[in-house]
C-alpha cells in the first residue's frame, strides 16, 4: 500500500491486513470488536471456518509462508490463522499483484478484510 505525503507524493508504508470469517449481517464495528479480541490473545475453541481455510490455502498457495521464501511479501511468516481469521504483515515493499489477490480471494471466500492503518473494513 502507499501513502500519500505532505508534498503529494506517494511513499511506501508498512502495513497489516486480515480476514475475517463473521456471521452474515457482521458490520465494520463486529469485525473492529473481534481484531480487538484478537491482539487481546483472546481466540475462542472453534473449529476452522471453512471460508478461512479456502482462503489461507489459496493465499498462502501463490505466496507460501512455510517456508517464506526469496521474494515473499510476508514480513512475519508463518502468518497468523486462527479458526474466524487470517493475519498478514505484509512487507512495505510488497507488489500491488499480492494486495489485489488478497482483495480478491477474500472476496471470492466472502470474508471480511480489515486494514490496520485506518481501522477500515471491506466486505
Amino acid at each position: 500500500m502507499t501513502a500519500r505525503s505532505g508534498d503529494g507524493t506517494l511513499s511506501a508504508v508498512s502495513f497489516d491486513l486480515s480476514v475475517w470469517a463473521l456471521p452474515d449481517g457482521a458490520t465494520p464495528a463486529d469485525v473492529r470488536a473481534a481484531v480487538q479480541r484478537c491482539r487481546e490473545g483472546r481466540h475462542g475453541d472453534q473449529y476452522p471456518d471453512p471460508r478461512v481455510v479456502g482462503f489461507y490455502r489459496a493465499i498462502t498457495a501463490a505466496y507460501p509462508d512455510r517456508p517464506a521464501g526469496p521474494g515473499t511479501p510476508w514480513e512475519v511468516a508463518p502468518l497468523h490463522a486462527a479458526g474466524d481469521h487470517v493475519e498478514m504483515n505484509l512487507f512495505p515493499t510488497c507488489e500491488d499483484q499480492v494486495l489485489l489477490d488478497i482483495e480478491r480471494l477474500a472476496g471470492e471466500h466472502g470474508l471480511m478484510l480489515f486494514d490496520a492503518q485506518d481501522g477500515s473494513v471491506y466486505p
